[in-house]
């Protein structure tokens, strides 16, 4: 198995990173090959060009270069922070430009048609506020329909789990990181494993 976690966090030292240390460790424990795509450190330009709009000249090498390390991958991992409850402009530039047109799906007359039927989704994203606040507001279920679904739906990914973490700060105490860490490793290990985590 191939998973390709995308990472979209502008800080190393940021609660994100760390989770999408622990989801490597955890797949690569178990045998997976794992491809870390780490978008800022990568230095990822996701401004869509005018000439890799549909009909015109298409993608740029870098983009090329980018769909044809993910082209065996049987899984993506999103691991981001929810910034007015949506993904980081560089998360959905790469959306935007990698997973797009000719490679996550074929622009039709009628739509499109998926291209990425097989493959899975998760997402692990962070946030400042609390769960509770996200839960009120409805703003995790508004991101997972628009951008998860959405994506799944255009390409054909299967969607398997969206793990949000709120509440993650500097005042956040040791004993919650931990808690939170492990809800993580929990579910990559009976999601993509079909194992309960030790």
């Amino acid at each position: 198995m191939k998973i390709v976690l995308i990472l979209a966090h502008p800080s190393p030292l940021s609660f994100g990173v760390t989770l999408a240390g622990d989801c490597a460790e955890v797949l690569r424990a178990a045998g997976v090959e794992v491809v870390v795509r780490d978008l800022y450190r990568m230095g990822f330009d996701p401004c869509l060009a005018a000439e890799e709009l549909p009909g015109a000249q298409g993608p740029r090498a870098d983009v090329v270069a980018e769909r044809a390390m993910l082209a065996d991958a049987d899984g993506y991992l999103f691991v981001y922070p929810l910034w007015f409850n949506a993904p980081p402009a560089m998360l959905k530039g790469y959306v935007d430009r990698v997973l797009s047109g000719g490679f996550g799906f074929a622009p039709t007359a009628h739509g499109a048609d998926p291209l990425l039927v097989g493959k899975t989704l998760i997402s692990v994203t962070t946030s400042g506020a609390p769960d509770v606040h996200l839960d009120k507001t409805g703003a995790l279920n508004m991101l997972t329909r628009s951008f998860d679904l959405h994506l799944c739906g255009m390409t054909g990914l299967r969607f398997v789990d969206h793990q949000h973490i709120g509440g993650v700060g500097p005042d956040m105490s040791e004993e919650y990181a931990e808690e939170r860490r492990g809800r993580v490793r929990a579910m990559l290990a009976r999601e993509l494993l079909g194992h309960d985590a030790d």
